[in-house]
């Protein structure tokens, strides 16, 4: 098992997401995404000693001076299997795939409350660069987000977009886009009716 297994597989028996671990450490969650695709050569020793504390790995594992290591293993109790559906738009809103285009495994702690997952594709620029074309979102199904959190909205009950939902004082709703080549939209009384689907809860990239 390589370093970027290793740092999954000890994130995810610890039960954390992405997000969560970065905001431990003190980083992005697209950093963590780089250090689990194996992009550790930038990886500051400060980070690394936050990393392992965290995960309770030995910095050795990281600094590649460990070749015996102990793998963290994988049992059908501890990891369950989502769909990975279609594509969500970070960009216009279109209709949603329902297509199941693979899998991936989620720690079955989340699944502990009852809370129901789904992973979906991210195609399209406006959340770019936190989100790019490709990349694999995992949404916690909800009704409803906090003011600021990334969400996938249904606009007309069918239409779905990955955007920044803000909640305005006047009780409008804006779908802000990240990138500022994409016009964000505000939705009020009288508008084309949305509708929360899911919180980001963890980003997934390749490289």
């Amino acid at each position: 098992m390589n370093v970027k297994e290793i740092l999954k597989d000890a994130r995810l028996s610890h039960g954390f997401t992405m997000k969560e671990l970065a905001e431990e450490v003190g980083v992005s969650e697209a950093t963590i995404s780089r250090w689990e695709s194996g992009n550790i050569e930038n990886m500051k020793r400060d980070k690394i000693a936050s990393v392992c504390k965290i995960l309770n790995i030995h910095p050795s594992v990281i600094m590649g001076w460990d070749d015996n290591v102990i793998p963290f293993k994988r049992t059908k109790c501890e990891y369950t299997e989502i769909d990975v559906l279609g594509s969500v738009p970070a960009g216009t809103p279109t209709e949603a795939m329902e297509d199941v285009v693979g899998q991936v495994d989620i720690p079955s702690s989340w699944l502990d409350c009852g809370d129901q997952y789904r992973a979906l594709k991210v195609k399209g620029d406006s959340m770019y660069p936190m989100y790019i074309e490709g990349d694999t979102v995992i949404l916690r199904i909800q009704p409803d987000c906090h003011n600021r959190q990334d969400a996938v909205v249904f606009v007309n009950g069918y239409d779905a977009t990955l955007k920044k939902v803000i909640k305005n004082d006047d009780g409008t709703i804006t779908l802000k886009a990240i990138n500022p080549e994409w016009q964000s939209k505000t939705y009020g009384p009288g508008d084309e009716e949305i509708k929360i689907f899911g919180v980001v809860v963890e980003l997934r990239r390749g490289f």
